[in-house]
């Protein structure tokens, strides 16, 4: 068995000293992304976050994701997890290690989905499990494990926290210098501070996430920090060339990224779809047509043929100086790949900031009952298949959550369980569920009474065969 390489040799070895890294993006750093990006400067590449729960239990999740994306030029590559079991997580390490560089365990997702299935960032306060999962996957598996984090408020949080993951095994520490509150409109801007606070608190290499839109942001970035390298999620979607330091026409990353995609099937066409989204974001303000266009087209063909069309009507020079300064704020035109900035925080008539919040659109019982035009297309659709459906937010049920592992119980679970929790406990106690189809005991008590009724059988032919067998007296013949 090969020796497992450590901090500073593990990233000068193995990942060959790569300074530009693109971030784990899920859905969206799949193979063809990556072998993009790194035809364009990206010298590491993350998976998209995997759960390790369903990697474990499902072969073809393995497949789809992770064993089937197999690729000599996908190299160094992290596979990235999410996971707050310390036993699964190493499970699903295991199944993995024979196919990357290094596992990285997610401390940095904010979104809603990973505070519905605590992980990500939301673990970052359970300091005794993180340690004991990072702990048991560094002694446990063959290649490096790695870190991927959001800051504390304090500086002084951000860098014990840093140095306990360290000490537990973490070969190689990613910091995006967000808080986990810092998301959507509220994202704000990433303290440097925070990550040149870690990086001269910790022993082992450091990447920096967040604030990146140019090469120049990447070396300002290394300059003030002091870090090994620099990780970009948003900047590498709207331009893939950006660790080269060039804004091509929108038009030649869409179609080589097609091209890559036709070359290494099987690629999703949501994510396909998605990417073409992103590319072509300031080009579709103007062109909503063929916005409307590309969200329907349903294969790849489809897809090529929006941005073909996209592409002819940008290199229209007429068309191309009236439609310049189309997009206000942007430093290029519309056509050439830049990043997305987010709109600042509103201000108030006091000239405080305040935190930008995106209010859902009101949806009243007359809405839901009749104006469809006040709904999406998505919902309208719903409506039209279940005419009597509510999408009414005040009217929706309220979910109780299980008593064991947080996510939605079964309506009428007799343990007051979601499904997965109600089979391990009715098959431990051999018990019946009918909320969720579950018929251990009915079972049990079907084969003992079948057991019964074979007993009972052989027993009464053991006793015929004794009648038949037994002798005649004389005295009756």
């Amino acid at each position: 068995m090969a020796v497992k390489l450590q901090g500073f040799e593990f990233w000068k070895t193995t990942l060959r000293g790569a300074r530009y890294v693109v971030a784990p993006m899920v859905d969206q750093s799949e193979l063809a992304w990556r072998l993009l990006s790194r035809r364009h400067g990206a010298e590491l590449c993350y998976t998209p976050m995997l759960h390790a729960q369903v990697f474990v239990r499902d072969a073809n999740y393995r497949k789809d994701n992770l064993y089937g994306e197999v690729c000599p030029e996908d190299r160094p590559l992290i596979t990235q997890f999410c996971a707050n079991d310390p036993e699964v997580f190493v499970q699903a390490c295991l199944l993995a290690q024979d196919y990357c560089d290094a596992i990285d365990l997610n401390l940095g997702c904010p979104q809603m989905i990973a505070k519905r299935g605590h992980y990500g960032v939301f673990l970052q306060d359970e300091w005794e499990l993180l340690e004991k999962m990072v702990k048991l996957a560094n002694e446990k598996i063959s290649v490096p494990i790695t870190c991927k984090i959001r800051v504390f408020n304090k500086m002084e949080e951000t860098v014990q926290y840093a140095q306990m993951l360290e000490k537990a095994g973490c070969q190689l520490l990613t910091v995006h210098g967000r808080t986990k509150d810092q998301k959507g409109p509220a994202t704000g801007i990433a303290s440097w501070g925070h990550i040149t606070a870690v990086r001269n608190a910790v022993n082992i290499p450091v990447f920096a996430n967040g604030n990146i839109q140019h090469l120049s942001d990447v070396e300002q970035c290394m300059e003030e920090t002091g870090v090994q390298g620099v990780m970009s999620a948003e900047g590498n979607l709207h331009n893939p060339a950006l660790f080269e330091g060039l804004s091509p026409p929108v038009w030649e990353m869409a179609e080589e990224y097609l091209e890559v995609v036709s070359q290494y099937p099987p690629c999703t066409l949501s994510y396909v779809r998605a990417h073409l989204f992103k590319l072509w974001h300031h080009t579709l303000q103007i062109h909503k047509d063929l916005r409307e266009e590309l969200a329907k087209v349903k294969n790849l063909q489809g897809l090529t043929e929006v941005s073909r069309q996209l592409r002819l009507r940008c290199q229209v020079p007429r068309i191309r100086v009236k439609e310049a300064g189309q997009v206000v704020g942007l430093p290029f035109p519309h056509w050439i790949c830049q990043p997305y900035v987010r709109p600042d925080p509103v201000a108030n008539s006091n000239g405080t900031e305040v935190k930008a919040v995106r209010h859902k659109r009101a949806l009243s019982l007359e809405d839901s009952d009749g104006a469809s035009d006040a709904l999406s297309k998505n919902k309208q659709k719903k409506k039209a298949r279940n005419p009597h459906k509510n999408f009414c937010p005040e009217q929706k049920p309220k979910y109780i959550k299980c008593e064991q592992c947080g996510n939605p119980k079964g309506n009428q679970c007799v343990f007051n369980l979601c499904r997965s929790c109600c089979k391990k406990k009715a098959y431990k106690e051999v018990a019946d569920c009918p909320s969720h189809g579950l018929k251990f005991k009915t079972k049990a008590e079907k084969q003992k009474s079948e057991r019964e009724e074979e007993g009972k059988s052989r027993g009464l032919q053991e006793d015929g065969g004794l009648l038949n067998g037994t002798p005649t007296p004389l005295g009756l013949m």
